[in-house]
């Protein structure tokens, strides 16, 4: 199925709960956004090795869009994460607006994974989410931002 919607990665909430992966939203050093185009089939039922960057679904070589500097290979840290429990009944994983640098060129994209690049085992580089952006992105030599929703980078409702 090709893009056409947002999800979390069903894995890493089990492994959360489990105890198997030491993922942290707020104090992990590095939680990146990564842009990927169409030949990406975003699945959520995928295993944790499956959900994790440059595997699986996920392999850089061809359909991660990046260039250079501006919005890097293998992501753009997410700044200002915070979790917000303030509405009953949700909470809300939430950063700041995600930009490249000013002179990006980025085409043809649909969507982002956000993964966290600071564990190693017991999968190095798993999965949080993927966000799809609503059809096709592009910029020619401009700055591109990812403006989150209000809701958050991603949302569980309870």
């Amino acid at each position: 199925m090709a893009w056409s919607g947002s999800k979390i990665f069903r894995q890493y909430v089990a492994d959360i709960a489990d105890n198997i992966t030491a993922m942290d939203w707020v104090t992990d050093a590095l939680v990146k956004a990564t842009l990927w185009d169409t030949d990406v089939v975003p699945d959520n039922d995928v295993t944790a090795a499956n959900s994790a960057y440059a595997a699986g679904q996920w392999v850089s070589a061809g359909n991660e869009v990046f260039d250079g500097a501006e919005w890097a290979v293998a992501g753009v840290n997410l700044a200002s994460r915070t979790i917000d429990v303030s509405v009953a009944d949700f909470v809300s994983l939430r950063a700041a607006n995600t930009a490249s640098g000013t002179s990006a060129t980025l085409l043809v994209f649909f969507g982002c994974m956000v993964y966290d690049d600071t564990i190693t085992t017991p999968v190095a580089d798993q999965g949080f989410c993927y966000n799809y952006f609503g059809g096709t992105q592009s910029i020619t030599d401009g700055t591109m931002t990812i403006l989150w929703h209000a809701n958050g980078v991603m949302r569980y409702t309870l």
